[in-house]
């Protein structure tokens, strides 16, 4: 009796157990993969590159004192559109002790000049109209005369230019700082207080403002070494600005560098283009930009998806998977194949392949079954 249930034990572990190992093994197993095909199309193809840059003004104008002083007044702000000849800011002029007193010496020296020419004269014209002083001798004489005028003349308007900033001024006369061109003010970089000082030989000057015309814009930015030379002056660019979505501008390149420069191992080459800017967009300078360039265009090519390509592990060349009979069957053969410019969409397809193949799309992943959902789902509860 014992013998019957300990047999009747084990055949039942071995019913569960071969149970159980039937479950695991249907639970886990996966039905075949069906593989869609795809078949070549005509369309049109267009190999792009995108540089990235800034958009600035075309032109540039610093602003800077004719004469060194304090700036007394600010009357304008950035950002406003000026005119030529509008009035920005005011100088108060600080006259330097040595210069200053420089000045007043060489007024002296102009006087003293002038007194002794004065007495030449003077005393030669009555000689000469005796008849003792030649007309020659009398002429030059006249011409100094003249002469030592003029020097006092300048010595003194020096003098009150250095002491008080013009010649018919105040002890506290101001100079007028005014745009030079017509634009937007983009930047003041003094203010009210700052000593100024012109340019010259050994200086460039302080720049009191920079203005510039907005409506004048062009692309700047660079391009890989790779890329450089498909292009060519004139090419038409698609800009594309981060602050402004939606806004797509039309610009021509105009400039492309001779030269390249390094830049974290990778050579680039600096571009430029004319922006047309419509009137109804306002474009701060610095924007952060893209330019869309065609580098290559086809029209009316053959061509397939780029994700449908495989590529030969040895030779590394391109080919594909055709089917062979019914789609049903799921029996392909490899295709070698050769191809042209991409888009990074579609690939050209320049000979293998006509418009009635039927291309397998072998790496389109399988939707999970619902109950495998369902219990995946379940088993991150549990956890």
């Amino acid at each position: 009796m014992n013998k019957i249930v300990k047999y009747i034990l084990i055949g039942v572990l071995v019913l569960g157990a071969l149970w159980a190992a039937l479950f695991f093994i249907k639970s886990n197993s996966k039905s075949a993969i069906t593989y869609e095909t795809q078949q070549p199309f005509i369309t049109d193809i267009e190999k792009k590159t995108v540089a990235t840059g800034k958009v600035i003004p075309q032109d540039e104008v610093e602003i800077k004192p004719q004469i060194s002083g304090i700036i007394d007044k600010i009357l304008l702000e950035e950002g406003v559109k000026v005119k030529a000849g509008d009035l920005i800011a005011v100088i108060k002029v600080v006259p330097n002790e040595q210069t200053l007193y420089q000045a007043q010496g060489r007024v002296r020296n102009a006087e003293l000049a002038l007194n002794n020419a004065k007495i030449e004269y003077e005393r030669n014209k009555t000689l000469y109209d005796k008849g003792v002083v030649s007309n020659q001798d009398f002429i030059n004489l006249e011409l100094a005369f003249e002469q030592g005028k003029q020097e006092l003349k300048n010595a003194n308007a020096d003098y009150q230019i250095i002491r008080k900033g013009s010649i018919g001024g105040s002890a506290a006369a101001n100079t007028n700082i005014r745009a030079t061109v017509s634009g937007t003010i983009l930047e003041i970089p003094v203010k009210e207080g700052d000593q100024v000082i012109q340019a010259n030989n050994f200086n460039d000057g302080t720049s009191i403002a920079t203005i510039a015309d907005l409506t004048k814009m062009i692309f700047e930015g660079k391009v890989d070494e790779g890329e450089v030379g498909k292009l060519a002056v004139g090419t038409p660019l698609k800009i594309t600005l981060g602050a402004l979505e939606g806004i797509e501008l039309d610009a021509k390149l105009k400039f492309i560098a001779p030269k390249g420069i390094e830049e974290t191992g990778a050579v680039q080459f600096k571009i430029e283009g004319d922006v047309e800017v419509s009137d109804d967009v306002f474009i701060r300078a610095g924007y952060s930009a893209n330019a869309s360039i065609v580098l290559e265009k086809k029209e009316d090519v053959l061509v397939i998806p780029e994700a449908l390509l495989q590529f030969d592990k040895t030779t590394n060349k391109p080919y594909v998977e055709l089917a062979i009979g019914a789609e049903a069957d799921q029996k392909f053969e490899r295709k070698d194949i050769e191809i042209g410019i991409s888009d990074g969409v579609n690939v050209e397809i320049l000979s293998g392949l006509t418009e009635e193949d039927k291309v397998k799309q072998w790496n389109k992943t399988e939707p999970i079954k619902k109950g495998e959902e369902e219990g995946a789902e379940g088993e991150e509860t549990e956890e």
